[in-house]
């Protein structure tokens, strides 16, 4: 059974990756901006749609008032990207906002920031896929009734890429990306062309007022929805790590490239959607409506349409790069489950991206695949994460004074003064629309994480190993009995007072995943006295359960008629669902060796009083 899984998730994701292989799957800058700006980019097919749903409610002259708007949003977007472009210098090891705002504000800013971009990231593929799918049904209406289930499939599809490793989900990327700039680059440079040049003629609408007298209320509330815009603008300097050297320039240039192109497409649009006099349309958005009038029904329609659906699906290519490495983050520093630290087969980190799709998918089926029902959720955890990313860089240059210090301080000052407004404007006029949901959530995630936290704290004052001697273990038994540890702990020492108890040699195993713990455990060993012998059992592709069943097998080979016992360590929390915030390996384990004669598999639990 074990095999066949083995063999199936080789199909699916491809062949284990050694260690030495990292390097390969760093990031050029063309490949980075496929993965890591697909999301800003895309966000360009329903920002002024956004705009203009907020807007057509108060009557048709009130979208007069989109230009003034956009042109606030490419203000906001020089803003934010110049205080990026400070933060990758002064954090040139990436992790984003989390990082900065912990080290800067303290660790409960920096739980508020890394749980804003989490609830970010989840959005993101909700939103992309849904607004993906209504690309798809504004070409082909039949498809309306198989949104969700579509978008889904979107979804499993974009894990599978994502698992298979970041290059290779990167190549992926890359061509929907660019001829999606391409063809709406196209339609733009076309349609100005054609409306300056009167080549074409469009509806027109004679207002009687260019700006119609609004409540401020209403211009601040399309403002807050056309800041959907800026969602993706951080992930370049949240993934540093990514790119090839020199990263911290290559990461710089491409963030500069991806705002430009982003300024450039957003003001195109806005700008003939106001030319062409076009209204939001449930039944057809926006960028296809543009297409078709300039274009027509043609080819290059249908392509431009299939690529904003492409750059659509494929933005969260964005999340899945990132939410991952800051879960990675999170799980290292104790908030999270420690699984998710870990790197898998293809060395990504697999069960952040596992999870990062069940949430999405969740999303998007409760609210119906409707990207107007997510964006109101969308905005307030990307410019709550984006204020706190520009405070902390604030408070970084006044503490460290490095050079040009004034200027990056005046910067990162007014990027944060900025995004506290935006933030306010959201927070405001989306509130009944949805954004409650995640003001409510951020603290319910932020306690989530303090109380992991403080479990993994006294779980380990708790499994912590005493200073023992070789005094406490009796040495006169003999058996042969192989303990898998990643560590030694009360546990351990717990299953040695056991061997010790039987007949046979004992022989702790040790999978070297990580050179470092190997010699921290070897060194402990010494210093106790521990008479045991430590095998460590290489693993360059950092499994675990195979490399494992490869020693018992040689042991067998070279004793054929011995009994094998594999005495396995497993503690018991005190609480049920604590049991879920630790790795069971020895669950595997037992089923990976349930079809091997004279192997017996056993546990030795340590029982936690952790509350």
């Amino acid at each position: 059974m074990f095999s066949l899984l083995q063999r199936f998730k080789r199909i699916l994701v491809g062949r284990p990756l050694r260690n030495e292989d990292l390097h390969h799957e760093l990031l050029s800058r063309w490949k980075a901006l496929a993965v890591l700006s697909s999301d800003a980019l895309s966000s360009v097919a329903y920002a002024t749609e956004e705009i203009l749903l907020a807007l057509i409610a108060f009557g048709t002259l009130a979208l007069q008032w989109s230009i003034p708007i956009g042109v606030g949003i490419l203000v906001l977007l020089v803003l934010v990207t110049l205080s990026y472009r400070q933060t990758i210098d002064s954090y040139p090891n990436g992790g984003g906002a989390y990082v900065v705002a912990k080290e800067n504000l303290g660790q409960t800013a920096g739980l508020i920031a890394a749980g804003s971009l989490l609830i970010d990231y989840i959005l993101t593929v909700s939103v992309s896929v849904a607004s993906g799918m209504e690309n798809i049904v504004s070409a082909f209406p039949w498809l309306q009734e198989h949104m969700i289930v579509g978008g889904v499939v979107v979804i499993f599809i974009l894990m599978v890429v994502s698992l298979r490793g970041i290059s290779e989900s990167a190549t992926v990327l890359a061509v929907p990306t660019y001829a999606f700039i391409f063809s709406l680059l196209s339609v733009i440079f076309v349609g100005i062309y054609k409306t300056q040049t009167g080549a074409a003629s469009f509806h027109e609408v004679t207002p009687v007022q260019a700006y119609p007298e609004l409540a401020l209320l209403v211009i601040l509330r399309a403002f807050a929805s056309g800041c959907s815009a800026l969602t993706g603008v951080e992930a370049i300097s949240n993934g540093v790590p990514l790119f090839k050297n020199p990263a911290q320039r290559n990461a710089k240039s491409t963030l500069t490239m991806m705002a430009i192109l982003l300024g450039v497409m957003f003001a195109g649009v806005t700008y003939l959607a106001h030319q062409m006099h076009l209204q939001p349309n449930p039944d057809e958005t926006i960028i296809s409506q543009m297409t078709s009038q300039v274009f027509g029904k043609s080819f290059f329609y249908y392509l431009t349409q299939a690529s904003t659906a492409l750059i659509l699906f494929l933005a969260a290519g964005t999340s899945y790069a990132d939410f991952p490495r800051l879960a990675s983050l999170l799980a290292k520093d104790r908030f999270v489950p420690r699984q998710l630290a870990a790197m898998g087969d293809r060395l990504v980190f697999s069960n952040g991206v596992i999870g990062l799709s069940i949430a999405a998918a969740f999303l998007l089926a409760i609210f119906g695949g409707r990207t107007h029902h997510l964006i109101p959720l969308y905005a307030v955890g990307v410019f709550l994460s984006f204020t706190l990313s520009q405070s902390g860089m604030v408070v970084h240059h006044i503490r460290y004074k490095e050079e040009g210090w004034r200027t990056s301080l005046i910067l990162n000052a007014l990027g944060a003064l900025t995004t506290a407004v935006v933030l306010t404007v959201i927070v405001i006029s989306k509130f009944t629309h949805g954004a409650w949901m995640v003001i409510l959530l951020i603290p319910i995630i932020v306690y989530c994480f303090k109380r992991i936290h403080a479990h993994y704290v006294a779980f380990g004052a708790e499994l912590g190993a005493p200073n023992a001697t070789a005094d406490h273990f009796n040495a006169s038994y003999k058996n042969r009995i192989l303990i898998p540890i990643s560590g030694i702990h009360k546990g351990v020492i717990q299953a040695l007072n056991y061997a010790h108890s039987l007949s046979g040699d004992t022989e702790l195993c040790m999978v070297e995943a990580d050179p470092m713990a190997a010699e921290r455990v070897q060194q402990r060993i010494k210093e106790m006295g521990l008479d045991a012998k430590l095998t460590i059992i290489p693993s360059p592709y950092r499994s675990v359960i195979t490399p494992l069943i490869d020693h018992v097998k040689q042991i067998r080979k070279d004793h054929p008629e011995d009994f094998i016992t594999i005495l396995i360590p497993e503690f018991v929390t005190a609480k049920w669902y604590h049991q879920f915030l630790h790795n069971q390996t020895g669950l595997f384990l037992r089923a990976a060796l349930i079809g091997y004669r004279r192997v017996v598999v056993s546990t030795i639990r340590y029982y936690l009083e952790t509350t």
